[in-house]
């Protein structure tokens, strides 16, 4: 216990380690708590009588009640803050502004760049001995002057100052783009708030604040934010996996397991817990701390151990574990990559990237190879010259320019922008989607948003208000068709059910005043119970003496609600001996259990089959038919005697009387039929997947447009669904969802697991022209597999539960449906985004790469030098990429189908763009190049021997060149064949501000660029000429946009989604290192984004290495073997998750191609 209390010690600062000791008053210290949290089970309970008599007597010893819990005293908060510490696990440092910049010189053209330039430099200071360079020929001559022979540095020196300069740009980008990150991060974790009861009142508190000696709510689909020690509970089970590595769900009660633990789930139930750790001292705190520290120490001993980046603060918001649900473990064994698919964009763009950039490397070796020989025939081979010593620096200086054109090739043809754009336009709607209640998790999830082919929705709170009310009733042989006046109920039955409803449902859920005179009774908790308590008050009874007269602590057994048992029951002790049993759940499953029914008198007499099927015709159907839920309330009795087995819940909820059975209507959303007929219109189909009765569904999927009369659908219960997609030994058959799933629109009565096969189903399905990509909604728990399995999984950000939150890739912050479209607008917009910007980028690359090359084989210099190369490649990089990926989105966006899996990124219309501008750039240029002297009245630029002073031929090609590109700038805002390439420029003043800079600073270089840029004043004539040619690129893509693409069949489209059916698992592995390397390059803006995250996966996942069983001293002990462990898992390449096994704690299987085993 003393190695504890010096561990515990660690972690805090010296002023608070006398406060430890004697806890400042309150009667536990830090290291009794933690040492009390090590412990499970037996031992637990053994530990809490010796040490505090019971749990009562822990929170005596806290200074906390059981029931009323801790009171608002801010002092007290805040004196518990500093003995116990705050519910926060500190930030690792973020990187500074000087690493981030190290990090962007890491490139490698920029490398080969810098050491061309500094070669060049060094030569420029070397003067050649005596009269040597007559021996040389004249290629050293050219008549330089003293002062042109002094300026050979500047283009060296310049070329250093652009590649200061990319490098200053791309630390920014990332500097603020982490930034952003944390922000994100930050709202993520203040959206997580736990219910705590604090002076008598249960109050939603931000995880943050939550101090020891709380007392916390707990319910089913939390996430538990810190350590506690259970109070009450009922049917509690919580998943422990993401600490123990154990799948199966802990029972956990006060009387044989009370100790719940942060991270954990809870699975099933609810209950209280007073709080006993938090921050730093809790168990997933405790191993935080231990991996924090281990990282710094990594850090310090390898500086390759880039994994270890940018972790997040945590104020114990939900971890993103194991990609999949256990369902996909199968799937991940067959193929053994175990990294999550790429987004559907970053699939594409890898894959396009990869391909320019290899072209790009060819073109340039090409480049070099071709003016060297070019060099050496002409020199030795046709001027007969021999290599002298003395003349070794002219050759090699020759040597480095040609090196340094090839180079500028490479540049200007790998697309560094692409990453760049894309975080821009992601980062760019992130922001603006949160003002539309679009809390995005993962960044890419907001460009697969646009590429949506199918939504599959949750009913309750997402199509509807999920303002629940009881608007018709079946009580004592009548069916009501509005609330029953009290008098004409038998007291009987108002008894019964005034119990019912009021014990039988959670006691959090309550009915509250409204906040507003004249405005609706707030409803808190469970809205199907606060519709049931509504019932109530219009029967003019109240729920809360009932409540009193029996408190939570007094009930003897509850079966929460789950989607397995679709009902909820409570046992309670009858005053004469004996118990009884309310039931309440979905009408046609606990009407099946019902052997009696309550007559008009109050009476109970016998309910049949045939009495049942006449019900569910005469009441039940109706009720469906008009939208409304239908909930049977029933009861039993059990007399004085041997007391039942509880555990059979069977026979429990068993023969039961049936009370009443009400119709609850949960009105549709007024926005939502508009949302789904613009979902329809975009190409993408809405599917209901819900709980509820297929009448229920059938009614509101009418009401909502989801079904349209005329069309040829499907609705289908689970059980039938189930039925038609297996074969005879119940496996399920692709071929037999493909049959269903295009025309199905409405799963009833469906499971979690239901809804996990469909979204699978649909996303493996290989029919139809496209692959789907499938977004899907869920709030529960049990929704988590469904969440993580789509392309797209939105949680509810007020109804959702922390378990499906953790699961999902975007929270709806206002649980809307119409949110979903404002997220598809969004990610439509961001493709388009990408695909101008390619547009843009293309035609450049092209027209550069093909301008430097044939004028570097003609004649043997390319037009475009180094430093202009480099200030094109940050105009069409850096400037383009934040011009074009901030462009707002329109409606019309979702006035055309989605692209899907398989569309490719360069479209054939785009294709005709690139050509089409290329072919009316390079004519001018050429025509310049080659006849420009003559048409301007002025000296060739060609054959200008080293160090010759800049020209104005060579000007006007640049200045011509740029201006062409800044008005292909405004047509590229256009992909898809539009005319009017200025509608809409006035609403986006970055794209305008940029666009107007370029130019301004093109005008001083040109003007007063000199011989860093190479340029040479221009008169008025000349630029005249320049402005000419350029606002000509507006009117031939006109004539380009004459042209009809479907004529042109020779153009091939580029930038193809790698379809799944393509690509075998061997390939996959193979590919797997190429691509991980050109994304290393390609990617290194988005890797940030990522890395916090990612780091944090990484952690939970070694967190499974510490079982139970072992204890805070074990873990010390284990620490440095999980840290080799670590040390090893980063120097792989780079996997996005880690799994070490949790049978051996000193094996792990890593995220990668072969899953090598790390000893």
């Amino acid at each position: 216990m003393g190695d504890l209390a010096n561990s515990a010690v660690d972690f805090y600062p010296k002023s608070q380690r006398r406060e430890l000791d004697h806890a400042g008053g309150l009667g536990c210290t830090v290291p009794e708590l933690r040492g009390l949290m090590e412990l499970r089970g037996a031992e637990a309970l053994q530990k809490i009588r010796d040490g505090y008599t019971d749990v009562s007597g822990l929170c005596r010893r806290l200074t906390t009640s059981p029931t009323e819990g801790l009171s608002d005293n801010a002092a007290d908060l805040e004196k518990r803050r500093q003995i116990y510490g705050q519910n926060f696990i500190p930030p690792k440092q973020p990187k500074t502004f000087l690493q981030l910049v190290w990090e962007a010189l890491q490139d490698v053209t920029l490398i080969i760049l810098e050491i061309a330039a500094i070669i060049s430099l060094g030569l420029s200071f070397y003067a050649p001995p005596g009269e040597g360079s007559e021996a040389c020929g004249n290629l050293a001559a050219g008549a330089e002057d003293e002062g042109e022979a002094e300026a050979g540095w500047i283009e060296g020196a310049a070329i250093l100052l652009s590649v200061v300069c990319v490098v200053l740009v791309t630390a920014f980008n990332d500097w603020s783009k982490e930034k952003q990150f944390r922000g994100l991060q930050s709202r993520i974790e203040q959206e997580q708030k736990f219910a705590v009861v604090r002076n008598g009142q249960q109050i939603q508190i931000p995880v943050a604040e939550l101090v020891v000696g709380d007392i916390a709510q707990i319910k089913y689909g939390d996430l538990l934010p810190a350590d506690g020690v259970l109070i009450q509970g009922n049917d509690l089970k919580i998943d422990e996996s993401s600490l123990t590595g154990e799948s199966d769900h802990v029972r956990k009660s006060v009387e044989k397991d009370p100790m719940l633990l942060s991270g954990t789930h809870v699975m099933e139930g609810s209950g209280r817990m007073v709080v006993t750790a938090v921050g730093v001292n809790s168990q997933t705190g405790i191993i935080f701390t231990l991996l924090g520290a281990s990282g710094e120490e990594e850090e310090k001993k390898d500086k390759k151990a880039k994994k270890q980046d940018g972790a997040v603060a945590m104020e114990m918001q939900p971890l993103k574990s194991a990609e999949g649900g256990e369902m996909e473990d199968r799937e991940k064994k067959k193929t053994s990559v175990s990294k999550k698919e790429k987004s559907v964009l970053q699939g594409k763009l890898t894959k396009l990237a990869v391909q320019i950039g290899k072209a790009g490397l060819v073109m340039s070796a090409i480049t070099v190879i071709i003016l060297v020989l070019y060099f050496v025939i002409q020199t030795f081979v046709l001027d007969g010259r021999v290599w002298l010593a003395e003349c070794t620096p002219v050759y090699v200086q020759y040597f480095v320019k040609f090196f340094i054109i090839g180079v500028t090739v490479l540049v200007v043809a790998v697309p560094e922008g692409l990453p760049l754009a894309v975080t821009i336009s992601l980062a760019y709607s992130v922001k603006k989607m949160m003002k539309d209640n679009n809390l995005v998790r993962h960044l890419d999830a907001c460009e697969t948003m646009g590429n949506a082919t199918a939504i599959c929705s949750d009913k309750t709170g997402t199509l509807t208000t999920n303002r629940m009310a009881v608007v018709q009733a079946y009580l004592g042989d009548t069916h009501y068709r509005e609330t029953p006046a009290p008098s004409s109920l038998a007291p009987r039955i108002l008894d019964l059910l005034v119990h019912a409803i009021a014990i039988n449902s959670a006691y959090t859920t309550k009915i509250l005043p409204p906040e507003k005179d004249g405005g609706l009774p707030r409803q808190v908790g469970n809205k199907t119970e606060c519709a049931l308590l509504g019932f109530l008050r219009d029967l003019h009874r109240d729920y809360q003496p009932v409540r009193d007269q029996l408190p939570e602590e007094k009930l003897y057994k509850v079966y929460t609600f789950n989607s397995v048992r679709k009902s909820m029951s409570t046992v309670t002790r009858l005053p004469q001996g004996g118990f009884r049993v309310f039931s309440k759940g979905a009408s046609e499953i606990l009407l099946k259990k019902c052997s009696n029914i309550l007559s008009s008198s109050g009476e109970v007499r016998s309910f049949r089959p045939r009495d049942r099927d006449e019900m569910v015709k005469k009441v039940i159907e109706p009720m469906a038919c008009e939208g409304l839920r239908t909930i049977c309330l029933a009861f039993r009795d059990f007399a004085a005697g041997p007391e039942p087995n509880w555990e059979n819940e069977n026979d429990i909820v068993g023969e039961l009387t049936c009370i009443a059975v009400v119709g609850i209507e949960d009105p549709v959303r007024p926005e939502v039929p508009e949302a789904i007929c613009k979902c329809q219109k975009a190409g993408i189909t809405v599917r209901m997947v819900t709980g509820d009765n297929i009448n229920t569904a059938r009614a509101i999927a009418a009401k909502c447009g989801i079904l349209q009369p005329g069309e040829d659908f499907l609705c289908l219960e689970g059980k039938d669904f189930n039925r038609r997609i297996r074969n005879e030994k119940g496996e399920i058959e692709q071929e037999r969802l493909d049959k269903i799933w295009p025309k199905l629109r409405v799963l009833a009565r469906s499971s979690p697991t239901d809804k996990h096969t469909l979204v699978k189903g649909i996303i493996d399905s290989t029919i139809g022209e496209q692959r789907q990509v499938v977004a899907v909604t869920g709030d529960g728990t049990n929704d988590g597999p469904a969440l993580k399995k789509a392309d797209v999984g939105f949680a509810m950000g007020i109804a959702g539960t922390d378990v499906a939150k953790e699961a999902s890739d975007i929270i709806l912050t206002d649980d809307n449906f119409s949110s979903i479209v404002r997220a598809v607008l969004w990610g439509r917009n961001v493709y388009d985004s990408i695909s101008k910007f390619l547009q843009f980028q293309l035609t450049v690359n092209v027209v550069a790469v093909a301008v430097a090359f044939t004028g570097a084989c003609i004649t043997q210099d390319s037009p475009l030098k180094a430093v202009q190369m480099l200030w094109v490649n940050l105009i069409m990089d850096t400037f383009a990429s934040l011009a074009l990926a901030t462009e707002p989105p329109t409606e019309a966006l979702l006035l055309r189908k989605p692209y899907g899996r398989d569309k490719p990124l360069v479209s054939r219309t785009m294709m005709k763009n690139i050509v089409g501008h290329g072919v009316y750039q390079l004519g001018i240029i050429f025509t310049l190049l080659f006849a420009g002297e003559i048409f301007f009245d002025i000296d060739s630029g060609r054959n200008a021997p080293l160090h010759a002073p800049p020209s104005e031929h060579y000007t006007i090609i640049f200045n011509t060149f740029v201006l062409m590109q800044l008005f292909n700038e405004v047509n590229a805002r256009k992909i898809h064949g539009e005319r009017n390439v200025f509608r809409g420029v006035s609403g986006n003043p970055i794209f305008c501000a940029i666009v107007l800079g370029t130019f301004a600073i093109q005008i001083v270089i040109v003007q007063f660029g000199g011989k860093p840029f190479s340029c040479s004043p221009l008169d008025a004539e000349q630029w005249l000429w320049c402005l000419f040619v350029g606002v000509g690129e507006l009117v031939w893509g006109q004539l380009i946009a004459t042209i009809p693409t479907s004529h042109l069949k020779c153009l091939k489209e580029a930038g193809h989604g790698p379809g799944k059916d393509e690509i075998t698992d061997e390939e996959m592995a193979e590919d797997e290192e190429e691509i991980d390397h050109a994304e290393r390059e390609l990617r290194r803006g988005q890797i940030l984004w990522f890395r916090g995250l990612n780091r944090i996966q990484t952690q939970m996942e070694v967190v499974s290495t510490f079982k139970r069983s072992g204890s805070f001293q074990g873990a010390v002990r284990r620490r440095s073997s999980v840290l080799s462990q670590l040390h090893e898992v980063t120097n792989l390449s780079t996997p996005t998750h880690v799994i070490l096994s949790a049978g051996n704690p000193t094996s792990a299987t890593i995220g990668n191609p072969r899953s090598e085993s790390v000893p």
